[in-house]
C-alpha cells in the first residue's frame, strides 16, 4: 500500500471531541468536534471473601488488572502530519454532526491525572495499578545470595484450598459444569506494602508462580509442589516470555527501603534450576533503576528503565548491547517479541518528536525508522508481527492505532465504535508492550471495550488490512469479557465469574459468530472465591484455566493465591 499524500491544511481541532463531520475514509480518522462524552469516573470494584481487606475507590479492573478507568477510543492524528504518519488524507471540518450514542472511535477521554513518562510512557488515570492486585505464597529468606529450596506454605495435595480450612469449592456444583481441580491459599508476614507474585509461566506440565522472594513450580494436575526456589532479596522485575523454558527475573540488592532492582538471574522453569545471575551495569549517571522492564524475545532479554536500556543473552548473561548511540535519536525502550524487536527513540528537537524504529536482537541496530506526528507517543504495542501500534497525545487527549510493515512504513489506520482501555495503568507500570488484554493474531486485531461494573463489554474485532471493524460480541449476563488467547482460528475468552455464577472460557471463531463455552465454572462455593480475585493472572492452557494472583496483602492470615479449573 502507497504512502497517502499529505493532507490539506485545516484549522486547529477544538479541545473537545465529537462526531467526525462527514463520511470517514477507510482506515483513517479525522479531528472531531464537540464535548467529549468519554471522561468517566472511577468506580470502586466489589470486595471479596478469602481475606480481602476493604479497598480505597479503584478503577474496575479486567482479569490482568491492566485497564484504566475512563473511557478512551482512538483520536485522531493532528492536521498537517507528515507523510506517513497516522492519519491520512481527508476532506475538510463540516458544520458539527448532532450527537449521536456513538461516535467513531478514534477518541479520547479528557481524563484527569494524564501523565506521560518519556518515550514509552504511558497514560495513568489516577489511582495505584499495583496497590490493589491479589495475592500468592509464602517462602523463606536464606542469606546466602544463591537460590535455594524453600519449604511451602502448603505442599499442595490437591485436597482442598491448601489452607486449615479444607470447604469443598464444588459443593453446590450445578449439571453441566465443570470443577476446581485445586485451590491453594498462602499466609505471610511481609511489609506492610504487601508482596508481588506477578510470575505465572506454564511449561508443559509445570505451572511455575514467582511471590516475594521465590519461584516455585506446581504439577498442573494436582498442585503438588515440584520444585522451590528462594532468591536472596524480593522479586522486582519478571517477563511472561521464555526461551526454551528459560527466563530472567529481576531481584533487588538488598533488603532496605533504598535496595535497588539491579539484580538478574536466569532461571531453567523445566528443570527448576537457577542458571547464571549477576548485577545490570549502570550505563551512566542517570540510569535509575525504578521499575525496571524485563522483554524477551529469543536468546536477548532486555532491562528497561528511565530512559535506558540493557540488552543480555538468555544462555549466557553476557552483554550484546545498550541504547547509546553516538548520534542521531536516542532510544529509550525497547520491545521485544515473537523473534522481533524495535525500540522507541525521542530526538533532540524542539518538538521531542518520538520515533519508531527496527532493531536487531543481537546488535540492537536500526534500518529504518517511523517518525511520530508532534506531540505523540507510543502508549501500548500490540504485536510485532505485523507491527501494530496504539498511540496517544497526552495534551491533547488524541489516540490513533496504527499498523507498520516490515519495512516501517505506514499500511493503515484502525477505526471503529466504542471506549476501549489504553495501556497498562498503574503508575509504576512501566510496560508497553502486551499489557492490557489485547491480542493481534494473522491480520485482526482483538480489542475489548470499557468495562464497567454491572455492565457488558465487548470484544471488537478489527482488520488490520483495512482498519475497519470485523465483528463484535456483547458479553451479556453484565459480565466482563478479556480475550486470553488467539490461534488455529479461535479466539478464547475468559467471561469473568459473579458471586453467584463460576466464569467461563468461551472459543469465538476468528471469522466471527457465537461464542461457545468449552470449560464452565462452578457456582455454589467457588463462584465468591473466584469473582473475588483482583487483577489476576488469567491462563487457559490444555483445558485448564489458571487463576494466579498478582499480589499479597501478606498480613499473616490466610489469602487466596492459587485456583484451577478442569474437567
Amino acid at each position: 500500500m502507497t504512502e497517502p499524500p499529505e493532507p490539506p491544511n485545516q484549522p486547529p481541532t477544538p479541545s473537545g471531541y465529537g462526531h467526525l463531520p462527514g463520511p470517514p475514509q477507510p482506515g483513517y480518522g479525522f479531528p472531531p468536534q464537540g464535548e467529549n462524552p468519554y471522561a468517566q469516573q472511577p468506580q470502586q470494584p466489589p470486595q471479596g471473601p478469602y481475606g480481602q481487606q476493604p479497598q480505597p475507590p479503584q478503577p474496575p479492573q479486567g482479569p490482568y488488572g491492566q485497564q484504566p478507568p475512563g473511557g478512551y477510543g482512538f483520536a485522531p492524528p493532528p492536521p498537517n502530519m507528515p507523510p506517513g504518519a497516522p492519519g491520512g488524507p481527508g476532506m475538510p471540518p463540516g458544520p458539527p454532526a448532532k450527537p449521536k450514542k456513538k461516535l467513531v472511535v478514534i477518541i479520547a477521554a479528557a481524563v484527569a491525572g494524564v501523565l506521560v513518562l518519556g518515550a514509552g510512557g504511558y497514560f495513568a488515570f489516577g489511582g495505584n495499578g499495583d496497590k490493589d492486585k491479589p495475592v500468592a505464597q509464602e517462602s523463606s529468606s536464606p542469606s546466602d545470595d544463591k537460590a535455594s529450596p524453600s519449604d511451602s506454605a502448603d505442599k499442595g495435595d490437591g485436597s482442598g484450598n491448601g489452607g486449615e480450612d479444607k470447604e469443598d469449592l464444588n459443593a453446590g456444583r450445578k449439571q453441566g459444569e465443570d470443577k476446581v481441580l485445586w485451590f491453594k491459599t498462602s499466609k505471610i508476614d511481609g511489609p506492610g506494602s504487601g508482596v508481588d507474585s506477578k510470575g505465572q509461566w506454564i511449561i508443559g506440565d509445570t505451572l511455575v508462580k514467582t511471590l516475594w522472594k521465590t519461584v516455585t513450580g506446581y504439577g498442573v494436575a494436582d498442585g503438588k509442589e515440584k520444585w522451590s526456589l528462594t532468591l536472596p532479596t524480593l522479586i522486582c522485575g519478571v517477563t511472561d516470555r521464555t526461551t526454551d523454558g528459560k527466563t530472567v527475573v529481576m531481584y533487588k540488592d538488598g533488603e532496605t527501603d533504598g535496595a535497588t532492582c539491579n539484580q538478574m538471574r536466569m532461571i531453567d522453569l523445566k528443570a527448576g534450576k537457577e542458571g547464571w545471575s549477576h548485577e545490570v551495569p549502570k550505563e551512566g549517571l542517570f540510569d535509575i533503576f525504578t521499575s525496571p522492564d524485563l522483554a524477551l524475545t529469543g536468546d536477548t532479554v532486555v532491562v528497561n528503565r528511565m530512559g535506558t536500556t540493557s540488552a543480555f543473552k538468555v544462555s549466557t548473561g553476557e552483554k550484546l548491547f545498550d541504547n547509546k548511540r553516538d548520534q542521531g535519536c536516542q532510544p529509550g525502550d525497547f520491545v521485544a517479541m515473537g523473534g522481533k524487536m524495535i525500540a522507541i527513540a525521542t530526538c533532540l528537537d524542539a518538538d521531542k518528536t518520538v520515533e519508531v524504529m527496527d532493531a536487531d536482537p543481537a546488535t540492537g541496530k536500526s534500518t529504518w525508522a517511523y517518525k511520530l506526528p508532534k506531540g505523540f507517543d507510543v502508549k501500548t504495542v500490540y504485536s510485532l508481527d505485523p507491527i501494530v501500534l496504539d498511540l496517544g497525545n497526552s495534551d491533547k487527549k488524541e489516540r490513533s492505532i496504527v499498523v507498520l510493515g516490515p519495512d516501517g512504513k505506514q499500511r493503515t489506520t484502525v477505526s471503529g465504535e466504542g471506549s476501549f482501555p489504553v495501556g497498562c495503568g498503574g503508575l509504576f507500570d512501566r510496560s508497553i508492550q502486551s499489557c492490557g488484554s489485547s491480542l493481534v493474531d494473522a491480520n485482526t486485531l482483538y480489542l475489548p471495550t470499557k468495562a464497567d461494573i454491572g455492565k457488558p463489554n465487548e470484544i471488537v474485532a478489527f482488520d488490520l488490512g483495512t482498519g475497519k471493524e470485523k465483528w463484535r460480541t456483547p458479553a451479556g449476563e453484565g459480565r466482563t469479557l478479556s480475550p486470553l488467547k488467539a490461534a488455529g482460528g479461535q479466539l478464547v475468552v475468559y467471561r469473568e465469574a459473579t458471586s453467584d455464577k463460576g466464569g467461563e472460557v468461551l472459543t469465538i471463531p476468528a471469522a466471527g459468530g457465537t461464542p461457545t463455552a468449552v470449560l464452565r465454572n462452578p457456582s455454589g462455593a467457588a463462584a465468591p472465591v473466584e469473582s473475588s480475585f483482583l487483577s489476576p493472572q488469567v491462563d487457559y492452557v490444555d483445558g485448564r484455566l489458571f487463576v494466579s494472583a498478582s499480589h499479597l496483602q501478606a498480613q499473616n492470615k490466610d489469602e487466596k493465591f492459587l485456583m484451577v479449573f478442569g474437567k
